[in-house]
């Protein structure tokens, strides 16, 4: 009498066990690279072509957020400033700094400078600036505190849970809207984010939305 199954359907313990250890190995190796700084980016400090100091400009002499990136506000990206910005103060202020020569070349050639991006989220993620900092969300929810940083760096992961913990409790993440470009703000001891935070949300109508659409479009 012949066998009923094929000799091979013998090795099919031992296939389904090679590949149950090859598939979690592999889901193990994904979420550790997903829950990891390589992945959210988190430290990631590139050389800029400019050694410009966000502790000095931003810190030290308080220049407003919007002086450099005057697009947040009415744009769905933070521009980077152009050459022009620059030299309207260092074009007597360290004017012939070679440290600054590269900003001087592309004021003069009407060039660009070739920023390295730091902050940046996949292709797949719609991320709205001027929704964000017309509803009270500061910089420094995303950013960290740039204006302690000497040479800026991804300070936070931007993941989706990252996100997702805001939309989820916009009332403990929203200031007032005169403090969002204020970098070094922090709520008074009798700040309730429950209750003070609650308010804001409501008398800016602030619906945050928790649809994949929201982000995913």
């Amino acid at each position: 009498m012949s066998n009923v199954f094929p000799k091979w359907t013998n090795r099919l313990p031992l296939i389904a066990l090679v590949g149950g250890l090859v598939t979690g190995a592999c889901v193990i190796a994904g979420a550790t690279y997903y829950f990891t700084p390589k992945y959210s980016r988190v430290g990631y400090q590139p050389v800029q072509p400019v050694s410009f100091s966000h502790e000095i400009h931003a810190g030290q002499l308080g220049l407003d957020c919007r002086y450099c990136h005057n697009g947040v506000e009415k744009s769905w990206f933070s521009n980077i400033p152009a050459a022009e910005t620059c030299m309207r103060c260092h074009n007597s202020v360290l004017k012939d700094d070679p440290r600054l020569q590269p900003i001087r070349d592309a004021f003069e050639n009407d060039k660009p400078i070739k920023w390295v991006q730091v902050h940046k989220t996949p292709d797949y993620v719609y991320f709205n600036h001027s929704v964000h900092v017309n509803r009270g969300v500061s910089c420094v929810k995303c950013h960290g505190r740039v204006d302690q940083m000497d040479e800026v760096k991804h300070a936070k992961p931007l993941s989706m849970a990252f996100c997702l913990d805001c939309h989820r409790s916009p009332h403990e993440h929203v200031r007032p809207q005169s403090e969002v470009f204020n970098l070094g703000w922090e709520p008074g001891e009798d700040w309730v984010a429950e209750r003070d935070g609650a308010a804001l949300v409501n008398k800016m109508k602030l619906r945050t939305s928790e649809s994949c659409s929201a982000c995913h479009r």
